[in-house]
Order: C-alpha cells, then sequence, then structure tokens
C-alpha cells in the first residue's frame, strides 16, 4: 500500500511524496513552474538552455564530480524542459537519497553559468537544433504546434533558434535564472522507499531561497482559422499530422479526448490502424497523439507514407472520423478501449519515475495528487454521447489543420 504525502515548506517549497516500501529505490524531482511559454521572441530556447546549464557545474561540484557521484552510488540524473514546466530529476538506491538530493539541491541553488561553458553548450544546442531540423519524424511535431499556435508563445520550439541561442550569454542567462528558478515556487516530488520528513529534513537542510516570486499570468490561448502548409526537406517518405488546438489541463472533456484519441490511433487496435496500415497496407505508421498544456492542448493525427498514397491516406482518415461522428459506437469497443486505457495507465504507473512525474503533474496543473482510482472512475463512467459531442467539436475537417513534409518537387493539394 502507498501513500502520498504533501507539505508545504517556507521559500515557497511544496514536498511530495508517495511511500513504495516493497521497491528498493526512489525517483525524486525538482520542478519549476517555468518553460517556454513564459518566454519571449528574443528569448526563445532559454529555459531549455537553462536546464543543461544547471549540469555544468556549481559553485561547489564540477560537471563531473556531479556525475561521480551519483553515478557511483548507481543511480543516473536527467532532466527536461516542456512549454510550460522544466523538470531535474534523478534515480537511485534509497540508501543513496541524502547524497542525491544534495548534489542536485545544489546543482539548481549554485550553477557557475561560466561564459565558457554557456559557449561550449551553445554548440550542443545548436547541434540538438540542426539533428531536429534533420529527423522529420520529430520536427514535424514542432512545427505543427507553430502552425496551429500562430502567434501566442506556445507556438515558440522548446530548442529555440539559431539565432537566439547564439545570442544568450552568462549575463541574460543568470538574470533569466534568478527571476524565474531561484525566486519561484519549487516543487520537490519523491516516489519509493522513502520517509516524508526525511524529505522535508533535507529540504530544509539545503535549499534556501526566497521563492518569492509567482508565476507570471498566463497569456491564454484563442484559436484560429485552420490552415494547410507544407515545408519541403530532402526526404523519400512524406510526413503528416491532421489536426486542431483542443482541450487543456482546465476542461473536464480533455480526458474524453484523452479516449477518443484510443479508439482512433492508440495501439493496433485503434481504428486507423487497422483502415490506413492493416486494410490498405499505406503507411508503416499512423497513430494519434495529445501534448496538453494548462488552456489547451495538440491533438491530431501523425502518418508517414508515400507520395502516390498521402491523398488516398487523409481522405481514409476523414472517413473514419466521419464514421465516429455519424455511426453509433459499439457497447464493446467503448469497453475495449476503457480497458486499454486504464491498463496503459496501471502498466505505465510500474515504474516510480512516471509515478513522480505523474503526481507532480498533478500538484503543478490541479493543486493536489488526484487518486489513481478517481482517474480511473472517470475513464469508466464515459459515455458514448460525451464521446460523440467531443469528436464533434474535434473532427470537423473545417476545423482540422493540416501540415506535411514532403520530397522536394512534390506537389501537394491544398485540401
Amino acid at each position: 500500500m502507498t501513500q502520498v504525502q504533501t507539505t508545504k515548506l517556507p521559500g515557497n517549497i511544496t514536498v511530495i511524496t508517495e511511500n513504495i516500501p516493497y521497491v528498493r529505490s526512489f525517483s525524486l524531482g525538482f520542478w519549476f513552474a517555468t518553460g517556454t511559454r513564459d518566454e519571449t521572441p528574443e528569448m526563445n530556447g532559454i529555459s531549455h538552455f537553462i536546464e543543461h546549464m544547471l549540469f555544468k557545474g556549481t559553485d561547489h561540484y564540477t560537471s563531473k564530480k556531479i556525475s561521480d557521484i551519483v553515478e557511483s552510488s548507481g543511480g543516473y540524473l536527467n532532466a527536461f524542459t516542456t512549454k510550460e514546466n522544466i523538470s531535474v530529476y534523478g534515480r537511485g538506491l534509497t540508501e543513496n537519497l541524502s547524497r542525491t538530493f544534495q548534489v542536485m539541491a545544489d546543482m539548481v541553488q549554485f550553477p557557475r553559468f561560466k561564459e565558457s561553458d554557456i559557449r561550449k553548450e551553445a554548440g550542443v544546442v545548436l547541434d540538438e537544433i540542426r539533428d531536429l531540423e534533420d529527423n522529420p519524424e520529430e520536427l514535424i511535431f514542432d512545427k505543427f504546434e507553430e502552425l496551429i499556435y500562430g502567434r501566442h508563445s506556445l507556438a515558440h520550439p522548446i530548442l529555440g533558434s539559431e539565432a537566439t541561442v547564439s545570442a544568450f550569454n552568462a549575463e541574460t542567462v543568470r538574470a533569466y535564472y534568478q527571476k524565474n528558478f531561484l525566486e519561484s515556487e519549487l516543487l520537490i516530488s519523491v516516489s519509493g522507499n522513502v520517509h516524508h520528513q526525511q524529505i522535508c529534513e533535507l529540504a530544509l537542510k539545503y535549499l534556501n531561497r526566497s521563492g518569492s516570486q509567482a508565476r507570471k499570468k498566463l497569456e491564454l490561448f484563442s484559436p484560429i482559422p485552420a490552415k494547410v502548409e507544407n515545408i519541403e526537406k530532402n526526404t523519400n517518405q512524406i510526413y503528416c499530422i491532421l489536426g486542431a488546438p483542443s482541450y487543456g489541463f482546465d476542461s473536464e472533456k480533455r480526458i474524453v479526448l484523452n479516449l477518443l484519441s484510443y479508439l482512433l490511433g492508440d495501439g493496433t487496435s485503434s481504428r486507423l490502424f487497422q483502415a490506413v496500415r492493416e486494410k490498405m497496407g499505406i503507411a508503416y505508421q499512423i497513430s494519434t497523439f495529445m501534448n496538453t498544456y494548462y488552456d489547451t492542448s495538440c491533438f491530431g493525427v501523425f502518418f508517414s507514407t508515400g507520395a502516390k498514397n498521402l491523398e488516398r491516406a487523409k481522405e481514409k482518415i476523414y472517413k473514419e472520423f466521419e464514421k465516429i461522428v455519424n455511426e453509433p459506437l459499439p457497447a464493446k469497443e467503448l469497453k475495449r478501449i476503457k480497458e486499454y486505457m486504464k491498463g496503459t495507465i496501471l502498466l505505465g504507473l510500474e515504474n516510480i519515475t512516471n509515478r513522480q512525474i505523474g503526481q507532480a503533474t498533478s500538484m503543478l496543473y490541479f493543486n493536489r495528487v488526484i487518486p489513481i482510482d478517481e482517474t480511473l472512475e472517470r475513464i469508466a463512467s464515459i459515455t458514448e454521447a460525451e464521446l460523440l459531442e467531443v469528436a464533434r467539436e474535434i473532427l470537423n475537417p473545417e476545423k482540422l489543420f493540416s501540415l506535411t513534409i514532403t520530397p522536394a518537387k512534390v506537389k501537394i493539394l491544398a485540401a
């Protein structure tokens, strides 16, 4: 039996722990409620850049020493940046929790931001940007969010651009870090064989911060008219996304759309996989996705195919949309997708880092850790009528954006 506890500490620090007594390890995450969405166009990419720089040494540890301490204890450190949050996290054996916490606390409080390190890391991030440009399967997701979010900051790529990253220096990085990291709220999320009181004591011992800066009010997204866009690249296949902005964490309909996503394109029994890949044999990969933010999400269908099959694939996808909107959903199929969604969630919870991330996300967006049973009950309660309502709102062809990445000289129809 696991137990979740939450405590608010001085310095605007929130501690959430989930004790899992039958494991011998932990996952520890330090979370900051800031991301790409909070950046100006001139500062685009700086949140992700600072995430990198936190690993480049502190006032007390070199970059190599940080790695040596954690990895010689059987653990590892990692981090990621989203458009709304940044997480630095560590995995390790329970007996090494205190040491890992101390090192991570030092990383997020005393980064050096040496000019020479910034110049070197800028080169690394520029390579990361260029790698993305060479990978159409990943690039298309960034470009699709640029398309659907228009002039809103959610359109900004997490990595930034070559121009913005090249312009970062120690002064701008340190100023942005001071305001958006050091003076902001800090969420500490831990899952594993841990004790809540120990984490609170470690936080009080190793973290000395004001936390006086509340997150600035988010500029909410307002939908824009649907668009069709094509990007030419040196590729063999055509890559395509059909989709639209949809419900965010602030909407009760979000979980219904999630279930609709399972029906359409999650798993080999999904309608689009069966129709486009299995029956027509014209796409190796086809799936749905949903990137969720506070007030909106990016929902879509992604697939790749040959040039001669693009229009056939799109036509079939639209026909499957029509079926969902116009034909009754068999009770057996509704039950199947609910069980599949339930199984995916529960199997994911076998990984304690997923649990740590899940409870942190829940606290950041709902100000509480939502019990898993509550989520499962909501999934079980979703009706065909709810699915139909969401399908009619989201799968309307007039509201769908279309983005393709195609080989040069391939002619793409406008609609």
